[in-house]
This record gives structure tokens, sequence and C-alpha cells, in this order.
């Protein structure tokens, strides 16, 4: 029995001339399913395409907020670097304010040569944009750790400068580096003739002329250790000052302190007179180290 046949005609436009085309009944189940599966795959790729299409403006975005990211860790690794020399640059003023006040010697100068940094290449946005940000994020965070190693090492430093700085400030402020009064300077520190016996006598401070009742002052930050009535220096205040210093005062017309008071420099402590053996209404100012007294206009500054 022969099998069914399917009679296709094709008039093609503009003539008479019609063809006949006859293919076999069995044929269509075979091109019926074809067709459905490409249909299919031409929806998924319609599909696919449609989604792709949809998030093309999201990636825009997200490549430029890479792109963003990334400038960013460069200007972050930029900073980083500038921070480490300027923490270096730190470092080496520390160094010489501690040679200046003999905390250390000039010598190892070499251990300033900084602490590093992020590798050049590593900053080269072209490079960087699109090989190395994890070799760079992972040289910012050891930058970093250098930096908080060397933030501690400085603090420690600065602690010791600032510890000595404040024992030198104590030191200073006990130094009897200002006059004790307004006057004139009638006599001298050392040897001299006696204005009472015409000998030669060992003048151990300074006399300075001045007004009866005129204002005295104490010389340096100290306490008063001693204050009343001593032979022929007559009324007489004694400072202790720390460091082996002391100061004497002496020929007073009145005591302002009493023994035990702490006293600033430039604070009133008594008023010039004439108590004890003297001439005139004049001031007697010693300076003592270590219990010997010395020369007072080694530590007067003006």
């Amino acid at each position: 029995m022969a099998s069914k046949k399917i009679n296709i005609f094709l008039v093609p436009d503009g003539t008479d001339c019609v063809r006949q085309i006859r293919l076999p009944k069995s044929l269509l189940f075979f091109i019926i399913p074809l067709l459905i599966i490409c249909a299919g795959v031409l929806f998924c790729i319609i599909n696919d395409y449609r989604g792709i299409k949809a998030k093309v403006p999201e990636l825009a975005e997200l490549q430029k907020e890479n792109a963003l990211q990334k400038e960013q860790i460069l200007y972050m690794a930029r900073r980083i670097d500038q921070v480490t020399e300027e923490m270096n640059e730190l470092r080496k003023l520390d160094h010489k304010l501690k040679v200046m006040v003999n905390l250390e010697t000039g010598e190892g100068d070499e251990q300033f040569t900084g602490v590093g940094g992020s590798d050049p290449a590593l900053l080269d946005p072209k490079k960087t944009l699109t090989k190395v940000d994890r070799e760079l994020v992972r040289a910012m965070h050891q930058s970093l750790d250098n930096l908080n190693s060397d933030i501690n090492s400085s603090k420690e430093d600065k602690a010791g400068l600032q510890e000595f700085l404040e024992n030198q400030k104590m030191l200073l402020a006990s130094t009897p580096s200002i006059w004790p009064a307004k006057g004139w300077l009638s006599s001298r520190f050392g040897y001299r003739k006696s204005p009472f016996t015409g000998q030669k006598e060992f003048h151990k401070g300074l006399d300075i002329s001045a007004r009866k009742g005129a204002p005295i002052v104490a010389s340096a930050d100290g306490t008063v250790s001693f204050s009343g009535w001593d032979r022929g220096y007559g009324r007489v205040v004694v400072i202790k000052h720390g460091y082996g210093l002391k100061t004497k005062y002496a020929h007073l017309k009145k005591s302002l302190v009493k023994k035990g008071q702490y006293v600033k420099r430039g604070e009133t402590i008594g008023l010039v007179g004439t108590s004890g053996r003297t001439t005139g209404s004049h001031l007697h100012y010693e300076v003592h180290l270590n219990g010997v007294p010395v020369n007072p206009l080694r530590y007067v500054l003006n």
C-alpha cells in the first residue's frame, strides 16, 4: 500500500508556473517536533538576551564602583607612604633632640633610614587596576603594622624625653638665676679688704646696696630652711632649692616667710635692712652648692 503524501503547491508571484512538492506524510512527525525544539531554543536565547541586556546598566555601575574603590586604595596607599615618611622625619627629630640633651649619642643615624612603604610598582595605576590589587592591600597592611610599631617606639622615646625635660624644668626652677633685690653691687664674691678691720678677708657672697625696706625676692623655687637671727648676719632667711643648692639672705629689716614654707622664684621673702654687723642698708646674698659658697654671679642670668 502506497504511503500517503502531502502535496504542497508553490505559486511564484508574477508567473503562471505552479510548482508542486510532494512530501511523505510521515515526515511531518519529524518536522513538527523539530520546529517546536527550535522555537524553544529561540525563546531561551531571546529570554537570556533580554536578561543580560537588563543587567548591562548594573554591570556598568559595578565596574564604575570597582574602579573608584581601586582609585581610593591607591590614594590610601600613597597617604600611608607619606605618613611613613613624615613619621621617619619625626623619629630623626626625636633623635636630634635626645642628642642635644645628651640622652643619646650622635652615632647610629643609619637606623633612621626609613621603615619601608609600598612597592612603587604597585602604585602604578595601570598595573594596579588590572593585576596587583591583593599585593597592594597586603603591602598597605604591612606598612600600617610598621607605623603602629614605630608609633609605640616613638611614644616610649617621647616619654623618656618628657621625663628628662621635667627634671630639667625642676632643676631650672631650682637654680638661683635672678637678682634677689634691686640696687647696685657694692661688694663682690671673693677676697676683699674688710670694711671693719681693714684686713684681707674672704667675702662669701654679694653685697647689694638698696634703700631700707626695699623688697627681697627668692632667686629660685625652694623651701625655707631657716628664718631668724644669725649673729653678725643679723636677721637671715635661708632657702633650700634641692640639687645641692642653697641661698642665704642676710641683714634683713624684716622676714616675711617662716621655716618650712615653700616659695616660688620672684616671691617676696623679706625687706632690706641694717640688722647685724653692717655699715649701711644692703642685702648680703650667698649661694651654696653642696655646702660650699660659690659665686652667685655664675647663676644670675641678667
